[in-house]
């Protein structure tokens, strides 16, 4: 596939103008005092489905064709990408069947099945998600809609990008550094291609759950790394073993380096998040947040945004990290 452009992330953002929502980039001088920088959110947990996943998904299914529409995408995912999918394709009028984790948080399951999507379960141990998605697609000669590797899916994601950029300069705000949660690398990689037009000198960083630092790894390998997954994480969206081909490509050239950061670091950011900005986030779109409390990166005096990506959080996990 050939890499794609800000040009295309632009098209992207036309495409998703009366579809998306321009969620809020939020501040608070009580949280800027404590760590001793400016720290912007950007709170893709108030996107619809509750996270940043509609943009790529609307983007991809919006371009199929009448006759593509006919028969159906298919998609894999944890939770949130399947419920991006699964709106986007109620919106488009196109049916989807989404291949989903048993063990995938109750809420991303029953949200996915509840926007009319075909959740088709399994066993994330010992099953391949890609396989099942690949014998749907052999029974209803359907469009795969992949959760990060596709041009379409990384320009929608890199819409972000755009809206911090232009919401940072209507606040006096030049940043320095940018976080972002990290699996695939669909939303870096398309915050990357808008971040090296608008604000090239702005250092970004993937982070990731301790033991699934493939992002990392790969960075510092220059390379593609692939590592052994199986440990617990509660940051169940960003547990894979290896970035995406097209999306390592970008973060290659611009991204500074990835960041890791514990669960219990996850949670605390969860708590802080609710306390001082009053949102409420899952552990895997915290850890960027969580990356910056923890000073993974140095934050003395900067300008600092962190994109936290979603709020589809199980209630005991919530319960949790405030407790």
């Amino acid at each position: 596939m050939t890499l794609p452009t800000y040009q295309d992330v632009l098209a992207a953002k036309e495409r998703l103008a009366d579809e998306a929502r321009r969620t809020p980039l939020l501040e608070s001088d009580r949280v800027n005092e404590l760590l001793g920088c400016r720290l912007l959110i950007k709170a893709e947990n108030l996107q619809r489905t509750g996270s940043f996943k509609f943009r790529g998904a609307y983007n991809r299914i919006c371009q199929l064709t009448d006759a593509e529409r006919q028969r159906g995408v298919v998609a894999f995912s944890s939770g949130n990408h399947a419920q991006g999918v699964a709106l986007a394709s109620k919106l488009l009028n196109v049916p989807a069947s989404i291949v989903m984790p048993s063990d995938a948080p109750k809420i991303k399951i029953e949200n996915t099945r509840g926007y009319g999507a075909e959740v088709v379960l399994y066993d994330r141990k010992n099953g391949n998600r890609v396989q099942v998605a690949e014998d749907i697609l052999a029974k209803t000669d359907g469009i795969m809609v992949p959760p990060y590797n596709d041009p379409d899916i990384i320009c929608g994601q890199g819409t972000i990008g755009l809206e911090i950029c232009e919401q940072a300069r209507e606040i006096d705000a030049e940043l320095d550094v940018l976080t972002g949660p990290s699996s695939g690398g669909g939303m870096m990689s398309g915050c990357a291609l808008a971040f090296s037009e608008l604000s090239p000198e702005t250092q970004l960083f993937a982070v990731e759950p301790a033991n699934y630092d493939d992002i990392a790894r790969s960075l510092k390998a220059g390379e593609r790394v692939t590592i052994q997954t199986g440990t617990p994480s509660l940051c169940d969206a960003l547990l894979l073993e290896t970035p995406g081909e097209l999306t390592f490509e970008i973060m290659k050239a611009r991204l500074a380096g990835g960041l890791v950061v514990t669960d219990d670091e996850a949670l605390a950011a969860v708590k802080l998040a609710f306390q001082e900005f009053k949102i409420v986030l899952e552990p895997s779109a915290a850890t960027s947040l969580a990356a910056i409390l923890t000073n993974k990166v140095e934050r003395a005096g900067k300008t600092v945004g962190v994109i936290c990506t979603g709020g589809n959080v199980d209630p005991a996990v919530f319960r949790r990290a405030i407790n």
